[in-house]
């Protein structure tokens, strides 16, 4: 148990910045960094005993400034993409950068992934770190003020929870995530045994995309009878090269699932097992939507220890309200109204296999 504070590089403007690594009573540690609030660091252990990290990153803060894949990334102050980079609140319309296509992909290229946190809390009992940001008014462009906190929590039952709290002096669009990377094989095991992972993702629904840019129709449809089905336990690499067109439009699983329709309680939205290592992972959010995505574009990204991480070598479940949600009166609005709480929680849960 405990909180051990350890150099991780400089941030580009040549400051210190630090990786926090949470140990629990099982030997299961994670490290996050006031370099962008990211988790750099996942160690579980396996069947065996032994640890493995299963997060893809970056030996310290300056493997991050690029980052293309935002591996560990928290996301913010939009997370997924917004239609044409413009959305209408309050009746004005509000210009976003242009950085994906014809849209605006997390809020880019002002990422708060290549900011320094505030590191507000470490807190030895909870086995918890605290990170604040400040975002000001037309940030990234969007309006009003807002102060975010992201607190890592890592228990004795070997689960990661991630708390966001933050609140706006305007109305604002807020739909934050957090963009790890899994491989549960470790860091370095690379597609092949990715593509043999078991996933179940309990939503009898996803939305589905017009094109290639992945800008959701509106619909809200069905999975049941389509590839897109993963309400029992299958292959990710099962129905990958199946002829339906949805995945051809995202080369591959990157699309939202519809666990419900509107932020409820926390519940379980999905399982993941690896048999190889015989771990497995659990995801339980209060948010309404899972972007489920298997590194279709990595490309060569040199990561960790040396790694090269190729394309389809880990898998993200980016939990936050529905893409472009600010756009779509059929979705749950992503608004954050001005005096609000924007309070929401994310749980990746590491088990062993029997």
């Amino acid at each position: 148990m405990g909180i051990v504070k350890e150099p991780f590089g400089k941030s580009p403007d040549s400051r210190e910045v630090f990786s926090y690594k949470i140990t629990n009573k099982n030997q299961m540690s994670i490290s996050v960094s006031d370099f962008g609030a990211t988790l750099v660091k996942i160690l579980v252990p396996d069947r065996e005993g032994r640890t493995r990290d299963v997060a893809l990153g970056y030996d310290s803060a300056e493997g991050y400034y690029d980052n293309p894949c935002h591996f560990g990334a928290i996301i913010g102050r939009n997370g997924n993409r917004i239609g044409k980079a413009r959305f209408t609140l309050n009746g004005k319309e509000y210009q976003l950068a242009v950085n994906d296509n014809e849209n605006n992909l997390h809020s880019g290229p002002d990422w708060y992934r290549t900011r320094v946190w505030e590191v507000k809390k470490v807190d030895q009992e909870q086995n918890a770190v605290t990170f604040g940001l400040t975002s000001p008014d037309m940030d990234q462009g969007f309006p009003g003020t807002f102060t975010v906190q992201v607190t890592y929590t890592l228990t004795d039952e070997n689960e990661i929870q991630i708390h966001y709290e933050g609140e706006a002096d305007q109305d604002t669009i807020v739909n934050m995530t957090n963009h790890s990377y899994f491989n549960l094989a470790g860091h370095n095991a690379g597609p092949e045994v990715l593509l043999d992972h078991q996933v179940q993702i309990l939503a009898p629904e996803y939305t589905p995309v017009t094109d290639s840019q992945s800008i959701p129709t509106g619909e809200i449809a069905p999975v049941a009878g389509t590839p897109m089905d993963f309400q029992t336990l299958k292959r990710i690499g099962q129905d990958l090269e199946a002829d339906f067109q949805q995945l051809k439009f995202g080369g591959g699983y990157d699309h939202n699932y519809a666990l419900s329709r509107e932020k409820g309680s926390v519940k379980k939205a999905a399982r993941v097992e690896c048999k190889e290592s015989g771990i497995a992972m659990e995801v339980y959010t209060d948010l309404p939507g899972m972007q489920f995505y298997i590194g279709n574009f990595i490309d060569n990204e040199r990561g960790k220890e040396g790694c090269v991480y190729q394309k389809r070598g880990g898998f993200c479940m980016e939990t936050q309200y529905y893409p472009d949600a600010c756009n779509q009166s059929n979705f749950q609005s992503s608004v954050l109204k001005a005096g609000d709480k924007y309070d929401t929680a994310t749980i990746y849960k590491f088990l062993v296999m029997e």
